[in-house]
Parts: C-alpha cells; structure tokens; sequence
C-alpha cells in the first residue's frame, strides 16, 4: 500500500509538472526580418525594440489568452534577395504566427511577388513603408499601420504651397521606394500649381549623393523634398549646405532626426523639416506616448532611446497583439488575419487604426516637425 501510495504520488507530481510545463511553455512566436546591420540598421533595431518592449509588457501581465509571446528577428542588411531567404528559413524552422516590422519598399514588394505569405497563409504587420504601390495591391494579408508616403508627400506640398512656395526639387532613392514616392510628389507639386525644377538619385544601400547634389544645387530650388534613408539624406544635407544651396529640406518620416544630427552635428541639421506618422515621443499627454515612457523605464531597455521609429515599432505590436486576443487562444494565421480585419477605430492611444476586408493601410497620421539649433525637434 505504502508503494502503491508513493508511485500515486510521485505519478501526480509528475501530472503537476506536465501541467505547469505545458502553461509555461505556450508560446505565440511572431517573425521578423529587417536590417540590423548596413546604413537602415538603426531603424530595424528601433523598429525591434519598440515591438520587444510592449511585448516584454504583455509577457509580464500574462501574456495573450496564458500564451507569452516570442519575437524572433533576422537581419537581412536590407538586401530583397536575403529578405526573402530569410523569411522562407523561418517559417520552416520557427513556424510564426505571424510576420511583423519588415523595412522596405521593394524588400516588402519583393516578398509579395514571390508568394512568400501566399504560400504560408501568414499576414504581415506593420512594415516600415508606405508606398502607393503597396496600397493599390491591397494584398490580403499585408497591414499597414502607418500612413501612406503620398499622405506625408501632400502634407509637405500643400504646406509650403500655401506659404508661397512654388519651385521644388526632389532627391530619392533609385529602387522602388524612390520611385513609388517620386510619382506621389510630381502629382502633388502639380496639383500646387507648382513646378519640379530637378531632380537627383543615389543608388540603394548607399550615401553617393555628390551628383545630386550639384544638379539640385543648379536648379535653385525653393524646397527640396528627401525621399531618402537616414544615411543618404543626413549626407546630402551636409554636401548641399556646403555646396551653398540653402533651400528649404524636407525629409519623410524614414528618415530619423536624432541620426541625422548624430552624423552631420546639430549646427549642419539645424532646420530640417520632417513628417512624421506616430505622435512625439516627448509628449506624455498622448496615451500612447505615456504607455511607451512607462514601460521604457520599467522595461529598461539597452542600446536605444525613445525615438518615433520605436513609436512605431511599439503602435505596430499593440495592433497586432488586438489582434491575438481578438483571434481567441491557439491562434491561427487566418484567425489573425481576420481579427485584423475586424479592426474598426481602434485606440492605441489616441492614434487609431482601422482595417476591412477592402482597407488594409490602418492610419492617417501625419505630423510635421523641425529640427532646432540644439538638435530638438519642435512639432
């Protein structure tokens, strides 16, 4: 008896372990592939961070439905060909639940092109462009939850149209994000009545501006448009000041403030103008800003600051846990597809959301800030 007791026992101590292992080891794994190394590494750890930390919140309170949540992240250098390498190994050997916070244009049409969420079923969240081409495809299971480069492009355009502003020149990258946003600016400076007097281009991947530079520079352009990474705008600000073209610049919202003055110096950057999709991060009376500065000092995490790249790494997680508790415990791809498409005003903050069946670019946002002498952005 006392063995048959002591083999009860032990067989319910294992019961217990199996179960609490069980609890323990439920996980929803969300994939991501970005640049962390080459001229966008800072967005793609930025875009890493933000997501990791309301991630690292939500484990901390339980999870999603007892299921934590493990982000894993590949760097692809921001190379198409690897993007899609990548994403093909780690839906064999990770098996996501969903794709979140790719970077690129052509790296993100890439991946559509070549059936990489088809084939899988599997959405992807919050990708770090807003190309028109992008929005056109309306493809079924890409979500975007920033505003689209041809709202930021009319918000630049009508806001120095109305300041009597006419004579325009545009930089942009020679790929397919340059030249999606390209289209979007010339319709934009038309419909002003204003007039593109020239344009210059640098090749992906890399800072070779110099051309550009002296074709813009003889233009004698009143505003001239950046539709360029951090690394290629922060260059071509500094040749064209030094070059003595001291027309207005406006830079997209990829191109991050804080970098800038960090490689050219505050002095260099001073009044470069740039749109932004997510609210400041230095503005705790917006809740979502609030929440991130909360969980930023409790989370403490190393290596980054609170810019409004890891705003939107942050606002692109929140939208996509909704969507995890919305497609219910064990979630499936579709299940969280579908959820995402249920998505109707929904606040992450006072930044809201909104995805149908026939609508899958989530925000409107827009904002448009200036760099001062001292390296600060003013909204």
């Amino acid at each position: 008896m006392k063995l048959i007791s002591f083999l009860g026992s032990v067989w319910a101590a294992v019961l217990i372990g199996l179960a609490s292992f069980s609890a323990n080891a439920a996980e929803i794994v969300i994939g991501q592939v970005a640049p962390f190394s080459g001229p966008l590494a800072p967005t793609g750890l930025s875009m890493r961070a933000g997501a990791q930390l309301y991630f690292d919140a939500v484990n901390a309170s339980g999870g999603i439905h007892g299921a934590q949540i493990r982000l894993i992240s590949k760097d692809d250098g921001y190379q198409t060909a690897e993007t899609i390498r990548l994403a093909r190994a780690m839906l064999k050997e990770e098996r996501p639940v969903a794709f979140f916070g790719f970077v690129g244009t052509g790296n993100v049409e890439a991946i559509l092109e070549n059936g990489v969420l088809g084939e899988a079923g599997i959405p992807l969240i919050a990708v770090r462009t807003g190309a028109a081409s992008l929005v056109q495809r309306n493809d079924p299971l890409l979500f975007m939850t920033r505003a689209t480069y041809a709202a930021e492009v009319d918000k630049i355009v009508g806001q120095y149209a109305t300041t009597g502003y006419s004579r325009f020149a545009i930089l942009y990258q020679d790929d397919a994000f340059g030249r999606d946003v390209l289209v979007s600016a010339e319709r934009a400076i038309k419909e002003a009545g204003g007039s593109l007097v020239a344009t210059g281009s640098y090749a992906k991947n890399t800072t070779d501006v110099g051309a550009a530079v002296k074709t813009i520079a003889a233009a004698k352009p009143q505003a001239v448009i950046m539709i360029a990474n951090t690394a290629a705008s922060s260059e071509f600000l500094k040749q064209s000041r030094e070059y003595g073209n001291f027309a207005q610049y406006v830079a997209l919202s990829v191109t991050d403030a804080a970098q800038v003055v960090k490689r050219i110096g505050a002095d260099k950057a001073a009044g470069l103008v740039l749109t932004q999709v997510v609210p400041n991060p230095d503005s705790p009376t917006i809740p979502l800003i609030k929440e991130v500065q909360n969980n930023f000092a409790k989370f403490k995490p190393q290596d980054v600051t609170v810019n409004h790249t890891l705003v939107e790494g942050y606002l692109g997680a929140k939208v996509l846990v909704e969507a995890l508790r919305r497609a219910g415990p064990n979630p499936s791809r579709q299940k969280v597809r579908e959820a995402l498409e249920t998505m109707k005003n929904y606040d992450a903050g006072e930044v809201f959301i909104s995805f149908s069946a026939n609508r899958h670019t989530g925000s409107r946002y827009v904002d448009i800030t200036i760099l001062n002498q001292a390296g600060k952005l003013l909204h």
